[in-house]
């Protein structure tokens, strides 16, 4: 890839500060760096296109069927919206992995030869983990509506379920980016990220309705942002609850996710690469 872009001096700073205008040409670049990167390297889209067919398949029918009492059309049409809450955080584990790896093959130790802004180099991760989200996501509802999924509302209820999750993803890859470079090897950023990824989807709505479960695990359902996705994306594909309040709950969730871990993540690259 040129590097043309970002090896450029900058100009019209005499402090050293990258300006707004230096800094989206330099996470463009990077971008297609990244996009590149896919391009020659295409298992690392495995997990966006073939994860979302995997578990589709899976879930309905070896368990969709004990679930509804052998009506897997119904639980198709419960399963896709909350698989589409799930999507974003496989996809989020797997970029903590790779910012290890680029520290630990020296990437990164190319990134701080150059006059860019530390931050551009997350953030144009950022976009590309952002793009194979909404990819997985598009599969996901290809594979389900060939399973039979119904959707119950319009086009513009679809796209703000799928916005949504893409958004709430986002947030989530700020904290594996962290775990990326605070961790030692791309193995313990794994083991690490299924520790936080197991708990979350399967003591979730996502899978099975919480009214059977336990109090005590139900009272954890309640507060975990991935029940909260899954019952936006159910409202706003199937047309029955409420919407505003599992919506307003899940910006609020990625507002807070974001706020909090983007700078801790920015931080410890600024430190990394001083």
């Amino acid at each position: 890839m040129s590097t043309a872009t970002m090896t450029a001096p900058v100009r019209g700073k005499s402090d050293g500060r990258i300006g707004p205008r230096a800094n989206l040409r330099h996470i463009g670049a990077l971008v297609r760096r990244n996009a590149l990167q896919i391009r020659y390297e295409p298992f690392a889209m495995f997990d966006a296109l073939a994860m979302p067919i995997v578990f589709a398949l899976l879930f309905t029918y070896v368990f969709g069927g004990a679930m509804t009492g052998g009506n897997r059309s119904e639980y198709v049409n419960y399963f896709i919206p909350g698989l589409m809450a799930m999507g974003g955080l496989n996809i989020a584990m797997s970029i903590g992995s790779g910012v290890n790896d680029d520290f630990n093959k020296g990437v990164m130790d190319r990134f701080r030869t150059l006059p860019i802004a530390r931050s551009s180099v997350l953030i144009a991760k950022l976009v590309v983990e952002c793009g194979r989200m909404l990819l997985s996501t598009i599969i996901l509802l290809i594979m389900g509506f060939i399973m039979g999924f119904e959707l119950k509302t319009g086009p513009l209820e679809l796209l703000a379920a799928v916005a949504l999750a893409v958004l709430f993803g986002s947030s989530l890859t700020w904290i594996f980016m962290l775990l990326g470079m605070s961790l030692p090897t791309p193995q313990a950023v794994s083991g690490m990220g299924f520790l936080v990824m197991m708990p979350l989807q399967f003591g979730s709505s996502i899978f099975a309705p919480t009214a059977t479960m336990p109090g005590w695990l139900r009272s954890f359902t309640e507060y975990n942002p991935l029940s909260r996705l899954a019952d936006a994306a159910r409202a706003l594909t199937s047309g029955h609850g409420a919407i505003a309040e599992p919506v307003t709950v899940t910006l609020i969730w990625t507002a807070a996710i974001t706020v909090l871990m983007a700078p801790l993540a920015v931080r410890k690259f600024r430190n990394k690469t001083t």
